[in-house]
Parts: structure tokens; C-alpha cells; sequence
């Protein structure tokens, strides 16, 4: 790393996250040099204007640190497709943003001499600058070797987040419990909301606003300290 601790910040997925780690990075004085193109480019230059679309290699390439920002299911092939052009490079920081894997499916980077990190903030990010302040009031989860794990946390709390380290063996647990918060609450509101339509309530997103933050509200306070709330 660079003796002040500035890094060049290469992001690979222009989605929802990519776009908006590399602003949260920029924000705390790294220079973004290069992002790929994705889902929706508008938004991404929105929230990452004047940087230089590239494609993956050219992005891994430029960086020290690059961002690994796709889904699950494109994260090994592309891990081991740079690999085999011999696209990582010996000291790079290489970091993906998947709850469902450690540091394992980097190994094709490890094996070329890059550093390996993964680091989820437990968030829904929207892809706009709203999820820079959610950033903020958020946790992240961090798998690293344990000589580079101080640099994987370091990376979290210059995102916003408080890190919580997560062992590599307990990154499927993991993935579970986030996959379980966020799609059943989607899929139970969504049929909340249903069934209010059916009997007339037109705003029933609104109607349920303060019932359910309430309830979620006293359900992590309940998580967090298990005695009877009155």
C-alpha cells in the first residue's frame, strides 16, 4: 500500500454497489481510476461522475485496490477468467462484496500474488447516494487472512461501517441469515400490501410505513437485549 494510505480504486459491477463503494472510498480520499460498465451506467456515472469507464482488465490493471461488485453466481468465473490472463498483480488488494463467499473463491488472485478480502456491508443499496448515509448506521462483514485482516477492516470503516469479522467456514450461515432478513420481509410486506389493496387501502405501502419500522425496531431491540420490553 502507498505510505499515506491513499489507494487507486478500480470497481468491477456498475449495479447497485459497485457505484456507490467507490464513492464511499472516494469519499474518504482514495481516487476511484476506473469502473466497468454495467446494469445502469446513468446511474453509476450519477454517483461516480468523471470516472473513466474501462473494461475489466484495464480496470485491474490501473488499481491497487479493485472492487469486485457482481453477482454470486458471475464471481468465480470472473476471478479465475483475469487469472488466466494474467491480470492480478503481486501486492494488489483485491476485494469482493458477496455475503455468500470468503476469500476462497479468490484464491486464482491469491495464487498471483494478490491480496485477498472480503468485506459485505449489510445493507439494501438502492445504487444513489441515499446508501452513502445508510453506509454510515451499517455493519459489514469481513473475511481475511489474519495478517491483512486490520487493512479488510480499515476498508470497512472507510465505507461507513462498523467490520465484524466473520470466519471463512461461517460465510454460508451468513449468507443465510442476510438472504432470510431481507426476502422475507420484502415477500411479507408484499403480501401485507396485497391484501389492503384488495379491500380499498390505495396508499397501502404508506399505511404500513409506521407499523412495520415500529415493529422492526422492537424486534432488533429485542435481538439485542432479550429482556421483556414493556
Amino acid at each position: 500500500m502507498p505510505r499515506d494510505g491513499r489507494l487507486g480504486v478500480g470497481i468491477i459491477g456498475a449495479g447497485r454497489v459497485g457505484p456507490v463503494i467507490g464513492a464511499a472510498l472516494g469519499g474518504a480520499g482514495h481516487a476511484v481510476v476506473g469502473i466497468t460498465s454495467g446494469s445502469d451506467d446513468e446511474r453509476a456515472s450519477a454517483v461516480l461522475p468523471d470516472v473513466p469507464v474501462l473494461d475489466a482488465l484495464d480496470v485491474v490493471r490501473r488499481a491497487e485496490l479493485v472492487i469486485i461488485a457482481v453477482p454470486s453466481e458471475q464471481l468465480p468465473s470472473l476471478v479465475a477468467g483475469i487469472a488466466e490472463v494474467g491480470g492480478w498483480q503481486v501486492g494488489q488488494l483485491v476485494l469482493h462484496t458477496d455475503p455468500a463467499f470468503g476469500i476462497e473463491v479468490l484464491s486464482p488472485a491469491a495464487a498471483r500474488g494478490a491480496i485477498p478480502l472480503a468485506v459485505h456491508p449489510a445493507i439494501t443499496f438502492t445504487g444513489t447516494s441515499i446508501d452513502l448515509r445508510q453506509l454510515q448506521a451499517g455493519f459489514a462483514a469481513v473475511t481475511a487472512p489474519a495478517a491483512v485482516l486490520p487493512i479488510a477492516q480499515a476498508l470497512a470503516v472507510e465505507m461507513g461501517c462498523e467490520p465484524v469479522v466473520i470466519a471463512e467456514a461461517d460465510r454460508p450461515a451468513y449468507a443465510d441469515a442476510i438472504a432470510t432478513a431481507t426476502e422475507f420481509s420484502r415477500s411479507i410486506i408484499g403480501q401485507s400490501t396485497a391484501r389492503l389493496r384488495e379491500i380499498g387501502v390505495e396508499n397501502a405501502g404508506g399505511y404500513l410505513s409506521a407499523l412495520v419500522q415500529s415493529t422492526v425496531e422492537r424486534a432488533l431491540r429485542e435481538a439485542s437485549d432479550p429482556s421483556p420490553l414493556i
